[in-house]
């Protein structure tokens, strides 16, 4: 993730158990068992351990779910969790121990759920990208707002979760990673989940359909202009990623290449080719990125055609968006997300709002259009730069952008004597730090809006703030991100007079 974020302070001991759009490229790409032959005939830890499992098939009863969307069932007195399993079906589980470890395979049903629906995606079982598609739009509905009732039951009853209309073809960034199978030849997809296996496919269904268009041709393309995939294991290959970006309003798309090299012989040819097969494309980048790291982006970028940025509305705003600028996936859902976080913040024209982890300014400026002054704080310098880029493009006289730590900022304007009436928050998946709740307590805003992209970690910092003098007034959940388990929450703090 580009939107730097302050730090987070420890959990209690509880996992955390909740993944975040805001961690979809790590899922996909996150350093895992190597499952796809690479290992040259080598016995590796992951064998031996393979072979010092224990494997039975056991039958079990589905007694509930997970946070994280999986099955819950007792077996020999342990609590098995086991994926694509539904809440009051029997099935078939492989269970495979290793000492206390315990690992779950669904493999067969006995009496499925009435909620059960065969999923669309060929690869929903094998790449993980998505976890509810065995569910119906209902089931999976309720499984999101059950999730978010029982994490809010202290502070209150949340409201109906807002839910999607078109519940495909949402996400306005996809990345398509290549290699070579054992033909030699070029594929390119996905990997499969906590692998570096890439899973061949042509369309990801959550995917901008225009995007997934655009990657199978760079993959039909790579031979004829002699770009090998690179390969993790030997270090040798040009192109890793192609990183792809879509202005869902504007129409306008980024094609990022990701290579390990600086040297692209040939470059303008390529350009040539891929934006006569796509003339719809606005840009163009060259990214290298030649470090061992899951990481996707690297430091080093060119622009090869095109501004090197694209431009999307948001709530009636303008925004450029660049290859590392942090902007919401679905925009769709976030113009309700964010409306109603406008709306909780009760904005006469008068208040002075601070927007914490403020990233490229989206939340803030679509707040300064009802406020009366905005101050927004963020680490990343290069997220400052592009909100005070967004703030004048659109005219926005009233909103004023500063790096650095939040917690910290809001310390020295309460000790300043300065007031803010409303606070609002929009942490990472890790939620907030105490050294910044803190902060928010010293400076004793009217109201706190806190937007949430992971449930789990904002319940921990409401029982914070609800402990330093605030009351939780509203809980909206979102669902940002259907087919998948992420849910989003807004919620309304009041100062207790």
């Amino acid at each position: 993730m580009n939107k730097k974020k302050n730090s987070v302070y420890k959990e209690s001991g509880k996992k955390q158990r909740y993944r975040s759009e805001k961690q979809y490229g790590k899922q996909h790409s996150a350093k895992g068992s190597r499952t796809d032959g690479k290992s040259k005939g080598k016995h590796t830890a992951n064998d031996v351990r393979q072979r010092s499992r224990k494997t039975i098939t056991a039958k079990v009863t589905c007694s509930g779910l997970t946070n994280d969307g999986k099955g819950i069932a007792q077996w020999e007195g342990k609590q098995l969790e086991v994926a694509h399993l539904m809440p009051g079906e029997t099935a078939e589980v492989n269970v495979s121990t290793r000492g206390r470890y315990v690992n779950t395979e669904l493999k067969r049903v006995i009496n499925p759920s009435k909620d059960r629906v065969k999923p669309s995606c060929p690869y929903f079982y094998e790449c993980g990208g998505c976890q509810l598609q065995h569910m119906n739009e209902q089931a999976q509905m309720r499984f999101k707002q059950e999730t978010i009732d029982t994490l809010m039951k202290p502070f209150g009853n949340p409201e109906a979760i807002l839910i999607m209309d078109h519940p495909y073809d949402y996400r306005n960034k996809s990345h398509t990673t290549f290699g070579l199978n054992k033909q030699r030849q070029v594929i390119g997809g996905l990997y499969a989940q906590n692998t570096h296996r890439i899973i061949p496919m042509e369309r990801c269904q959550i995917h901008d359909p225009n995007a997934d268009e655009i990657g199978q041709t760079i993959k039909g393309m790579m031979k004829s202009f002699k770009m090998q995939p690179y390969n993790e294991d030997t270090g040798r290959g040009f192109l890793r990623h192609v990183l792809i970006k879509v202005g869902k309003v504007s129409g306008e798309i980024m094609v990022v290449l990701v290579v390990a090299s600086p040297v692209f012989k040939g470059s303008n040819n390529f350009v040539k080719a891929l934006r006569k097969a796509h003339p719809e494309i606005s840009t163009i980048l060259l990214n290298v990125n030649n470090r061992d790291t899951s990481m996707v982006l690297g430091n080093q970028e060119k622009v090869l055609f095109g501004k090197g940025t694209i431009t999307d509305t948001l709530c009636g705003l303008k925004f450029d968006i660049s290859a590392k600028s942090f902007y919401q996936i679905n925009p769709v859902q976030t113009e309700k997300l964010y409306a109603k976080a406008i709306e909780m913040a009760e904005l006469t024209g008068n208040e002075t709002v601070v927007d914490a982890y403020c990233g490229i300014g989206t939340i803030g400026l679509i707040a300064s259009q009802k406020a009366g002054k905005v101050i927004g704080v963020e680490l990343n310098k290069d997220a400052v730069r592009d909100a005070i880029h967004n703030s004048k493009r659109n005219g926005v006289k009233n909103a004023r952008f500063y790096q650095g730590d939040a917690g910290e900022f809001m310390v020295k304007m309460a000790a300043r004597g300065e007031k803010a009436d409303v606070v609002i928050m929009d942490p990472p998946r890790s939620g907030s730090d105490e050294a910044f709740l803190s902060s928010v307590v010293k400076l004793q805003p009217k109201r706190v809006v806190y937007v949430s992209c992971n449930p789990v970690t904002q319940a921990r910092d409401l029982k914070y703030l609800v402990k330093n003098g605030y009351a939780v007034e509203g809980i909206q959940p979102v669902d940002m991100f259907p087919q998948t388990v992420h849910v989003e929450a807004v919620t309304k703090l009041v100062l207790k007079v």
